[in-house]
């Protein structure tokens, strides 16, 4: 992982494909939203890139290293950024950046992390499949 996006240091934040305002709910006692709230929503955002290229059955079958590189608080507008990296035969990789918005959108953009999700084609027994 890196201390910014791969892809774009900026990324097109209206074309996220998962945006959301965090709220009281997913907060720790620290006052930061859970990582396994970001984890979650990272999984989300892959399966919405991955659909674009296969409307069948996937599975999510590996997420690298996720390096939290800076909190993200209550009210902030968190955008979840895909590119497809790869399609093999029956899987399918996807890159996912996430910023932080602070202030309901209002605010400066925040690196939060990045990662790599490994989403498979399956069958109805859960078999791999071919895309």
């Amino acid at each position: 992982m890196s201390d910014t996006p791969e892809a774009n240091p900026r990324p097109d934040f209206e074309r996220a494909s998962i945006r959301k305002v965090m709220m009281p709910r997913d907060t720790n006692a620290l006052g930061t939203i859970f990582g396994g709230v970001i984890l979650s929503q990272i999984d989300l955002a892959a399966a919405v890139e991955a659909h674009r290229s296969f409307a069948g059955r996937l599975v999510t079958v590996a997420m690298n290293q996720v390096d939290f590189k800076a909190p993200v608080f209550v009210g902030d507008l968190v955008s979840f950024s895909t590119e497809t990296k790869s399609i093999g035969r029956t899987s399918i990789k996807i890159y996912v950046a996430v910023w932080a918005q602070r202030r309901f959108g209002g605010g400066e953009h925040v690196f939060v992390t990045d990662a790599h999700v490994t989403m498979v084609a399956v069958d109805d027994d859960f078999n791999p499949t071919a895309i």
